[in-house]
C-alpha cells in the first residue's frame, strides 16, 4: 500500500517494473505495415530492427494481412498465442483496439496517435476516458501523442557515464539523440507524450536506480503531479544522479503552447524554479545547454575544490573568458608559487601565468612544453577545473594542442573544459580528437561558464542533501483541532482570528485586545501599557490603512479614545457592507526588519511556503522565494538567503542583524500549519513579520479559508 503523509500525498513513487518496458521479450505491433511511404512501415521496421538486436519477438497485428515482411500477421492482439510485454498501437484510432489490449493483459502499451488532451475539450474528454480505462486494468500506458524513441539503437562506444533522456516531445529530444555523434553517451530515451499514465517521475525514478546511468536529462512542458516530481528528484539526489531539465512555461505564451502540446498544467514558474533549487535539479534554458550540462556531468568527477583556471593561447581570449567566468559566479584563484614557477619555465616572461594563463600560442603546440603547461595547472591544489577557450586555430597548432588536452583529460580527475569557438566545427582536432575524448567540449564561452557553475552547485548540493521524505509527517499536531475551532467560529477570518491561529502554532504576535467601544479601548491601553495601535477588526477589510482604519503609535488614553471614536464613526460610512467585530488594540512593535512569511496553494504542489522582505521589496520588487513542504531548518535558512534583500537581515548599512533563527523557526511553524490545515486554509499572509535582533513578531496576518476541501 502506498504511504501518504498527513496531507494525503504520496511519500514514495509507485512501484513499476519498467525493465519489462525497456526490455520486452514479446512485442505486438498493432497496425503494422510494410507498404512503402506509410509512416507505420517506418515504425514497424524500427521496432523490428531493435527487436532483432535485443532478442525480442515481434508479432505484427493487421487484419488485412496474413504475413508481413516474412512474419505471420495476426488479425487481433487476442489471436497472438503468447503473453505480450509491449503492445505498440500505431493506428489512428487507438481507442478502437484498447479494449483488446487490456483484455490480452499486455504489460505495457504505447499509443502513438495524437488528438487527446493537447487539442482542447473534446480531446481532454477522450483522454479522461483513456485514463479511466487504463486505471481500471493492469496494463501501463506510454502516451498518447508519443513515439517509439524508447527503442532507438544507441552508440555504446562513447566515453563517460551514461545519460538517460526523458522528453515530452520527441522532436525536442532529437538534438540530444544526435549529440551521440559528438560524443554524448546516451543510453536511454523515454518519450512520455501526454502522460495519461506513465509520467516523467516514473522514468526519472527508474533511471536513478540504474547502475549504468550517471545523468538524467529532460525536456519538460508540464508535470502531471508535483509530489511525484519531487519524489523523483529526491530519488535522483539520494542516488547521486544529476538531474538536468529544460522546463518550458516561463511566459504565458510558453505556458499556452505547452498546454496545447501535452495538455499538462505547467504550474507557477517561480514555484517550479524553487522546487528545482530545493531538490538540486539543474535548470537550463536551451537544448544546447541541456546537451552541455549532460556532457559535463557524464564526463566529470566531483570537484576537489571550487577554483577554476583559464588557460588560453591569446591574452584577449583569456581576458574575455575570465570575464564570462566571473559573471557566472566562478572563482579564478591565484595559482601557487610552485605552479607559477613551472609555468614561467616554459612561457615567456612578458606573458601572464597567474590565472588566466596566457601561453602566447607557441608553447602550446610544443610536444614537450604543451603537456607541461596543462599538467602544472591541473596539479595546482587551488584548481578544481581547467577551462581552455580556443576561438580559432590553425592545424599546426590545433591538432597537437587538442591531443594534449585530450590526453590530460584521460589522466586527470579534474575536468578539462574546452571551448571550441571555430565557426566551422569541422576541424579534425575538434571532430576526431576532442569530441571522442574525456574532455568536456563546448561551443560558447557562456555555456561553458554556466555549465561549470552548475556542476559545482550540484555537487555542493549533493554533499549536504538529506531527504525530507525519510521522516515524513504522518500525523496532525495538537494545534490543528484548536485552530479549526477558531476557523469554524466565524464565517470569515479576521486579523484577530488569524493571529489566534498563529498563536496555536507558537508564532509570536503582539499582545492585543478586541474591543467594541472607545472606553473599552482605553481600558485595553491600561492593560497593555506604552504605545499602541488601534485598527478596525473585520474579516472583510484587507486594506484597512487605505480606508483610514489604522492608527499607529498612539500614546495615552486621550489619543486612543480619539482614534477609536473616529474609527467607530467611520466604519458605517467607508465599510457599510463589512462584517465588523470591533476594534483591535495592540501593542506597538518597533525596530527590526519587515519580512513577509506566507502560505499558498499551487496547482501542482499543493501547500507552498513563501518568504520575502517586506515593504517595497515585496510590493514592487516581488523579492520573494518559495519552498514546498516537507523541508527542514537548513532548507529554510537557504530560503532566506535567496532573497535579494538578504543583506538587510545581516546588518547592511549599519542596521542591527536580524535573528535569522527566529525567522527559520517561524517558517517551519508555518510549514507545520500548512500540513495540518491544508484542507482549511487557501492562503496565509504574515505581513509584516518583524525580524528583530532577538526574536520576531507577526504584526499582521491574513487568512483566506478554502471554499472546498480536497
Amino acid at each position: 500500500m502506498t504511504r501518504r503523509d498527513v496531507t494525503g500525498r504520496r511519500v514514495q513513487l509507485r512501484e513499476l517494473d519498467l525493465d519489462a518496458f525497456f526490455h520486452p521479450k514479446t512485442v505486438a505491433l498493432i497496425g503494422a505495415s510494410d507498404s512503402e511511404r506509410r509512416p507505420n512501415t517506418a515504425m514497424t521496421r524500427k521496432l523490428r530492427q531493435w527487436a532483432d538486436k535485443h532478442g525480442a519477438t515481434v508479432y505484427p497485428v493487421n487484419p488485412n494481412r496474413d504475413d508481413l515482411d516474412g512474419l505471420k500477421c495476426y488479425p487481433s492482439i487476442s489471436d497472438i498465442p503468447v503473453d505480450i510485454d509491449l503492445a505498440a498501437i500505431l493506428i489512428g484510432d487507438p481507442m478502437s483496439v484498447l479494449g483488446e489490449v487490456l483484455d490480452k493483459g499486455a504489460r505495457f502499451a504505447v499509443i502513438f496517435a495524437a488528438g487527446f488532451a493537447e487539442v482542447g475539450s473534446e480531446g481532454e474528454a477522450l483522454q479522461v476516458e483513456l485514463e479511466d480505462r487504463i486505471a481500471a486494468g493492469d496494463t501501463r500506458l506510454l502516451g498518447p501523442n508519443t513515439n517509439l524513441n524508447a527503442f532507438e539503437l544507441f552508440d555504446e562506444d562513447n566515453p563517460g557515464r551514461a545519460v538517460a533522456l526523458i522528453t515530452q516531445s520527441g522532436h525536442q529530444g532529437r538534438p540530444i539523440f544526435q549529440a551521440q555523434e559528438l560524443g554524448l553517451n546516451l543510453r536511454h530515451w523515454a518519450p512520455t507524450g501526454n502522460e495519461a499514465d506513465l509520467e516523467f517521475a516514473d522514468f526519472a525514478g527508474y533511471f536513478a536506480e540504474l547502475d549504468d546511468v550517471g545523468v538524467i536529462a529532460a525536456y519538460i512542458e508540464g508535470f502531471k503531479d508535483g509530489r511525484s516530481m519531487l519524489l523523483a528528484a529526491d530519488g535522483a539526489a539520494k542516488a547521486g544522479k544529476p538531474l538536468v531539465v529544460v522546463k518550458v512555461g516561463r511566459t504565458e505564451a510558453g505556458r499556452e503552447m505547452a498546454r496545447s502540446h501535452t495538455g499538462h498544467l505547467t504550474g507557477s514558474d517561480a514555484v517550479i524554479s524553487a522546487a528545482f533549487r530545493q531538490y538540486g535539479v539543474t535548470r537550463v534554458e536551451g537544448l544546447d545547454e541541456l546537451q552541455d550540462a549532460a556532457s559535463m556531468f557524464s564526463l566529470s568527477a566531483p570537484p576537489t575544490t571550487e577554483g577554476v583556471c583559464v588557460y588560453a593561447i591569446s591574452g584577449g581570449t583569456g581576458a574575455h573568458m575570465a570575464d564570462v567566468a566571473a559573471s557566472a559566479g566562478l572563482s579564478l584563484p591565484r595559482l601557487t608559487d610552485e605552479t607559477v614557477a613551472k609555468l614561467r619555465a616554459v612561457i615567456p616572461g612578458y606573458l601572464r601565468v597567474d590565472n588566466p594563463v596566457d601561453s602566447g600560442a607557441a608553447p602550446s603546440s610544443d610536444p614537450v612544453k604543451g603537456p607541461q603547461i596543462i599538467e602544472a595547472i591541473l596539479s595546482d591544489p587551488n584548481v578544481g577545473a581547467l577551462i581552455v577557450p580556443i576561438t580559432g586555430v590553425y592545424a599546426s597548432l590545433g591538432t597537437q594542442f587538442a591531443q594534449d588536452l585530450a590526453d590530460a583529460a584521460e589522466r586527470s580527475d579534474k575536468p578539462v573544459c574546452v571551448v571550441w569557438g571555430s565557426p566551422l566545427g569541422d576541424e579534425e582536432a575538434y571532430t576526431r580528437i576532442l569530441r571522442k575524448s574525456q574532455a568536456v567540449v563546448f561551443r560558447t564561452f557562456r555555456n561553458c561558464a554556466h555549465t561549470v557553475r552548475a556542476w559545482l552547485d550540484h555537487h555542493a548540493f549533493a554533499k549536504r542533501y538529506v531527504s525530507p521524505f525519510d521522516r515524513p509527517i504522518l500525523d496532525v499536531s495538537p494545534a490543528r483541532d484548536a485552530s479549526r475551532i477558531h476557523l469554524a467560529a466565524r464565517p470569515a477570518v479576521s486579523e484577530h482570528t488569524a493571529k489566534q491561529i498563529l498563536r496555536e502554532y507558537g508564532i509570536a504576535t503582539p499582545r492585543e485586545y478586541l474591543v467594541e467601544s472607545a472606553e473599552e479601548a482605553v481600558r485595553a491601553v491600561s492593560a497593555l501599557g506604552g504605545r499602541v495601535v488601534v485598527k478596525a477588526a473585520s474579516p472583510d477589510l484587507q486594506h484597512k490603512s487605505e480606508l483610514g482604519l489604522v492608527a499607529l503609535d498612539l500614546r495615552g488614553e486621550d489619543d486612543v479614545r480619539s482614534a477609536a471614536t473616529r474609527m467607530l464613526e467611520q466604519l458605517p460610512i467607508v465599510a457599510s457592507d463589512a462584517q465588523v467585530e470591533g476594534l483591535l488594540v495592540a501593542e506597538m512593535i518597533d525596530g527590526g526588519t519587515e519580512t513577509v512569511i506566507g502560505l499558498t496553494h499551487d496547482d501542482l504542489f499543493g501547500p507552498v511556503v513563501m518568504f520575502g522582505l517586506g515593504g517595497v521589496f515585496v510590493e514592487v520588487l516581488e523579492d520573494v522565494t518559495f519552498r514546498i513542504p516537507p523541508f527542514d531548518a537548513s532548507e529554510a535558512r537557504r530560503m532566506i538567503g535567496e532573497v535579494k534583500g538578504f543583506p538587510l537581515l545581516t546588518g547592511a548599512r549599519g542596521r542591527e542583524p536580524a535573528d535569522l533563527h527566529a525567522i527559520v523557526d517561524t517558517i517551519l511553524k508555518v510549514q507545520r500549519l500548512a500540513f495540518d490545515l491544508h484542507d482549511d486554509i487557501a492562503e496565509l499572509d504574515i505581513n509584516p513579520f518583524i525580524a528583530r535582533p532577538a526574536g520576531g513578531v507577526a504584526v499582521d496576518a491574513l487568512i483566506i479559508p478554502r471554499t472546498t476541501r480536497s
